[in-house]
Parts: structure tokens; sequence; C-alpha cells
């Protein structure tokens, strides 16, 4: 799924304890058989309501380029090309084995399951399973890759051994389905799906295939056949993405054929369509063509009010079958939740988008290196060409680097996709013991909501419904909620929140093992001395001004005394009277 702003779509981390029993009991009660579509829910062989709650693993089997950090010429089979030119072919082989190798495994899927997901989107790229049809040797004919099969099945295994269920997304088709190139890692030089009787025809013998190895696998949940497909048929030069399409007719002929393929030896899996334009124009395509499919629809940075889901549950009503949110995420953890908060009051399930790349807005961030950094520095600008011998160390890093345990694992993403949506209550960021001398970093403050645990006053995208972009956290690092956090070059591991403005705060719950009269110490740095603070401790009030340092990282530190903490528990809030200053941490003297 490529994430850009010319995607004008309907748009519309970590073991936590989950808060409400009824959710855990959603989450940890056995898989009823193979899930089927019952009339608007889709149901077990039990008839009880399931409730899909994935993740996609977008960028294992698909590169997009803007995972890696790749802006320019970004699909992934240039992506390729251009590593080639810089380390040679050999190198480039090994690098894409690794990144295959260590980017999902068993224990992502443990993690996944521990965390609370009860299903996975994979997105599969066809040339893993089949030739493409300008390399087979026999026109025609379709060779079978072992590689891609070989992957499907270990992934299959790990979800059967968590009791999750596994969804196969089809999301780079032969010649490609649209013309947002990156999604589907389209070559323009050769016929698109579209464009080639060829690609439809291995496209439907894939699916075949698929379905005929799955067929008696109650843990495959359903056949998500064609991703996002986005192209014009009627009027393509001003409507390339397929946004206004009125007929649809060769998609769902298409995803027709595709159906009847599959019903050849599968009988039993639920089948979910994408319509056109980005998966959310069904204009000519409904009623459903057969009795166990599921409407998918894809939503990104909207409101997430009932008027964004209204069309999709209007779909829905009208059809009388289930709908399915395949791809949702790239955003804030407030967008997280309000998302997850409305699409469970409708009784739809989702799949977030994705669980891993080079990024803090999903659960496990992919660290880079300073080599890697060159490399993508240099396929974005053309300047300053690195070594050979640096593009090998560092994309081999990097690869490594997505094995679960070498990454970032975001626990504050994890918390606001699991727990935030059925509670305001709030909880430590970490464990904050306060003894003598004890130091708080700014940006360790509690997990929860806005307006409960921090308060900021920007917090998501939402500008497909407001034409502006939103930040959230501008800095794009640490953590991922409104709070704006950047990096302490000048110290190892070391972030501080930056750009608060006034009326935001922040919230944390420190635990006393001293109880008595502290000092407290505020790093702050500030370019003018309009600044003010109010420190709240347990409801007690004191303020004082920010002076200027000389700059936003000159630090300095400032005193509040005579601050009484409790023995146990204490809420501790940082007000911003006035804005206009940067904040590092807080340091407790007993005593002082």
């Amino acid at each position: 799924m490529l994430k850009k702003s010319v995607k004008n779509i309907f748009s519309c981390k970590g073991l936590l304890v989950l808060a409400a029993a009824s959710f855990i009991s959603v989450q940890s009660q056995a898989q009823q058989g193979f899930l089927k579509a019952d009339g608007k829910k889709i149901t077990d062989e039990k008839g009880k309501n399931v409730l899909l709650r994935g993740m996609g693993l977008g960028g294992w089997m698909l590169q997009e380029g803007y995972m890696l950090h790749v802006t320019k010429d970004s699909r992934q089979y240039r992506i390729r090309e251009r590593l080639e030119e810089l380390m040679g072919p050999a190198e480039t082989k090994e690098f894409y084995d690794t990144w295959l190798a260590n980017n999902t495994r068993k224990i992502d899927v443990d993690s996944m399951h521990r965390w609370g997901f009860n299903s996975v989107r994979l997105p599969m790229h066809y040339n893993l399973y089949t030739l493409p049809i300008e390399k087979e040797p026999v026109a025609g004919k379709n060779t079978w890759i072992d590689k891609g099969f070989k992957m499907t099945d270990d992934l299959l295994a790990w979800c059967k051994a968590n009791h999750m269920y596994l969804i196969l997304d089809l999301h780079a088709t032969p010649g490609g389905q649209g013309n947002d190139l990156n999604i589907s890692d389209r070559n323009t030089d050769n016929p698109s799906l579209w464009d080639s009787d060829a690609n439809k025809q291995k496209m439907i013998a894939l699916w075949h295939k698929l379905a005929d190895r799955y067929k008696n696998e109650p843990n495959i949940a359903g056949y998500d056949i064609i991703n996002e497909p986005n192209f014009g048929f009627d009027d393509p030069a001003n409507d390339k993405n397929g946004l206004k399409e009125k007929t649809n007719a060769p998609l769902r002929k298409l995803m027709v054929d595709i159906t009847t393929a599959i019903r050849q030896v599968d009988k039993k899996h639920i089948i979910i369509i994408e319509g056109n334009g980005w998966g959310n124009n069904y204009n000519g395509i409904l009623p459903a063509w057969d009795k166990n499919m599921v409407l998918s629809f894809h939503k990104y940075w909207n409101y997430n009010d009932q008027k964004s889901v209204a069309h999709i549950v209007k779909t829905r009503d009208q059809y009388n079958m289930p709908v399915w949110l395949g791809e949702t995420g790239e955003n804030s953890n407030v967008w997280l939740t309000e998302a997850i908060g409305l699409l469970e009051k409708n009784n739809i399930g989702w799949a977030l988008w994705p669980l891993k790349k080079m990024g803090n807005n999903n659960p496990i961030e992919i660290p880079s290196n300073p080599n890697y950094d060159d490399v993508t520095n240099y396929l974005n600008t053309g300047r300053n060409k690195p070594k050979e011998s640096n593009v090998y160390s560092g994309t081999l890093e990097m690869a490594t680097y997505a094995k679960l345990e070498n990454a970032i694992i975001h626990h504050d993403v994890i918390d606001a996709i699991f727990r935030q949506p059925h509670t305001t209550v709030t909880k430590p960021f970490k464990a904050n013991k306060i003894t003598n001398g004890t130091i708080i970093n700014a940006v360790d403050y509690d997990l929860g909501r806005n307006g409960y645990a921090y308060f900021d006053t920007d917090t998501a995208d939402y500008h497909v419904s407001t034409g502006k972009y939103g930040k959230g956290n501008n800095g794009h690092m640490y953590r991922n909620d409104g709070v704006d956090i950047a990096k302490d070059s000048a110290a190892y591991n070391s972030y501080y929140v930056t750009d608060i403005e006034k009326s935001e705060w922040l919230q944390y719950t420190v635990k006393t093992m001293a109880p008595g009269i502290y000092t407290v110490k505020l790093k702050i740095a500030a370019a003018a001395d309009d600044g003010k603070i109010t420190l709240d401790v347990n409801g007690i009030k004191q303020a004082i001004d920010i002076p200027a340092t000389g700059g936003f990282k000159k630090w300095q530190v400032i005193e509040l005394k005579n601050i009484k903490l409790k023995a146990g528990s204490n809420k501790v809030r940082i007000y911003a009277d006035m804005g206009g200053f940067n904040l590092h941490w807080m340091k407790f003297d007993k005593g002082k």
C-alpha cells in the first residue's frame, strides 16, 4: 500500500494487560472451523460472530519504497536493479534472501498473538509463486516457484500454532493492477493486468492453485483476491485511478472469473473482494455473485466519525453481506484508537498496515544505520555515491535489524490499538520509581489517550477530511502520540519534548519509594523568556517562569522546591501555561 498524498480514496506495540474482560474472551476463544459470511456478519461454524483484529505484513514479500526510506524510483524491482548496479547481483540477492528470511518469522506471529491480534493479512507478490509472462519458457504456460508457497506454508503453520487466522492477499498481480505503481511493483514497460489476457489467465491460475493447496485449512480466513485495484477503464486520461468509474466491468469480470476458478476446488473459504479506486469504488460491481463473500474497504487519513464509514455500512445493509477493513493505519496513536473504537462499534473487523517498517507509527520499527542512510541518500538524490562495500554492509545490517529481536517494539502503539479504544485509564510508560536523585525523561509520560495521559493540540493526520496535513509527533521518533519529540544529538539514545505550545501538558505516574519533600529540577531550553510551567503533583500546583537559555538546544536546569510526594503512586503533571520551550527531563532531589 503506497501511502502518498496523491492517494485520494474514500479513506474513507510488547506484552500488555488487556483491560476489558469481554475483549479478552473474544481474543482467547478457540477457533471453530471455517469462517463464513452469514448475512452481515462473519461467523465461525457454530454461528458465533468473529471480529477479525489483524495486521498486514506489508514490506515482506513486497517492499514499497517508503518503507525502506526510498522515495525516488521506488518500485521494488527498480530498487533491486539499482542495488545491483551499486554492489552486484550476487550481493543484492543475498540482501533479498536475508530480508525474506528475517522480516517475518514465528517470533513475529507469536508476538502478534500475545499482543492481541487474532489474524494476519499476507500481501503476496505473484513473482514469488510464478514467473512473469515475459519470462515464461512457453507462452501461456505457468512455471510455479516453490519459494512463495513455502513461505505461505510456514506462515500458516505459525498462525495455526497461535490459533490465528490468515488472510491471503494478492498485493502485486501479474502485470500490476493499477496506476499507483509501488503498490503492485508495476513495470510500465510491460502490459498491465488489464491490458493482457495472459496476465489475467496467470492470475486466475494462481488463485486456482492457492485454493487447491489450502482448501482444507480452516485457519485460512479467506482469499483477498485483488488488492487495491486503481485503474481508469472508461476515462483513463482524467480518472487514471478509477475513482469515478461507473461500471468497473473489467474488474468485476476478472473477480467473477477468479471466483469460478476458486470454487472449482474450494467451496468453503470466504472470498474477499475490493472495489476500484484503491478498494472503495464499488460502482457496478455488486450484488455479490457468491454466497460466501465479504466486501473489503480501505481507510486512511480521514475523520473517525460515523460519517466516515457510513458508505460502507450502507452497502453492507443494502446487500446483506459482511464488510471488513482490509487496510488502515499509518497514523498516530490518537487516530488508531479512534478508528478501532469506531470500527468495533460497527462490528467491522480490521487489519492494520503494516507490522513493521522503517518508521514509528507501527508496532515494530526497523532501525537504520549510517551506511544504509548513505545508500538511501544516493538513491533519492543521486549525490555522494557510496562505496560498494558500504552498500553491502549497510543493506545487510538493515536486513538483520528486520528481525524482531533486533528491532524497536513500540509498546505505545500496541497500547493504542488494544487497550485505549476501551478505556480512558492511563498507565505508566515506565516504572518511574522515585528515590533521591531519580531522573524521569520528559518523553516517558504516561500511556493513554490524549486529554488523559497528555494533551497536545496536533494529534493526527486527517488530511483527506480537512485538506490540511496534521503531524502528530512531528519528530516522528520514539513515540507515536501527538507529543512532539526530537533526538538529542549530543547524547546517545536520548530524546526530549519539543515544540511545546500553550495549554499542552504531560502526565507521569510515579511511585515514591521514599516519601517526603523534594526539589524537582527541570532541564529546559528556550530562545525567549516568555514560557511558563505549572507543576501539578497530586493536585498541588506550583508555577515557574521559563528563562531564555540562549536557544532551543542550550540547556539549563530550573528548580521548584518544597514538592511533597506521598508514599506509593503519585500523579505529576507539567502544564505549559505558555509554550515556546523544550523539556528534556525532570529530576527528584529529596530534602532540598
